[in-house]
């Protein structure tokens, strides 16, 4: 027997903040935010914060707490940060401050991009988790992994996500 996921609820905006963590980019050369943002707005949901960080640990701890602060954000999508160089900190940061982990994002996301760029896919430190009731999505800075982060695994799983995170557990 094959299992149906839960139909999510028709329409739900989920207010997102996103957040590119680069040393060099701006809000004008930032094409891999401005896609992040894009496509949300085309799929129905709201962008609530954007901003662009330097690749520091502190810098990226005090957005994540002060994010985490905000009760009109449900999702914090940073981008950038996630190699293995040695200024690639945002998945160490991000990954201790996690409450709950989602393992599958990253391994899914790992797979879509061996398929797309072989076993250099093996560098992508990609992860997802909840942090203070939010969801928390780290993926790789380039437009191509942004765009695959997004549309293949974010996107589809967004809605139904947000809702899991705000059902009670007498709802269950």
């Amino acid at each position: 027997m094959t299992h149906l996921p839960h139909p999510d609820p028709a329409k739900i905006t989920v207010n997102c903040a996103i957040i590119t963590v680069s040393d060099t980019r701006t809000p004008e050369t930032d094409r891999s935010g401005q896609l992040i943002k894009q496509l949300l707005l085309d799929s129905g949901h709201a962008v609530g914060y954007y901003a662009i960080l330097k690749d520091e640990p502190a810098q990226i701890q005090e957005q994540m707490q002060s994010l985490g602060t905000r009760p009109d954000l449900h999702a914090l999508i940073f981008n950038g940060g996630t190699g293995i160089a040695p200024r690639d900190t945002t998945y160490d940061t991000l990954e201790k401050l996690l409450e709950k982990t989602l393992p599958g994002f990253g391994e899914l996301f790992r797979w879509l991009s061996y398929q797309e760029i072989g076993s250099r896919a093996i560098a992508s430190r990609a992860v997802a988790g909840i942090y203070k009731n939010k969801l928390v999505f780290s993926v790789p800075g380039s437009t191509n992994a942004v765009k695959l982060a997004v549309q293949q695994l974010i996107l589809p799983e967004l809605v139904h996500l947000v809702t899991q995170l705000n059902t009670t557990s007498a709802e269950h």
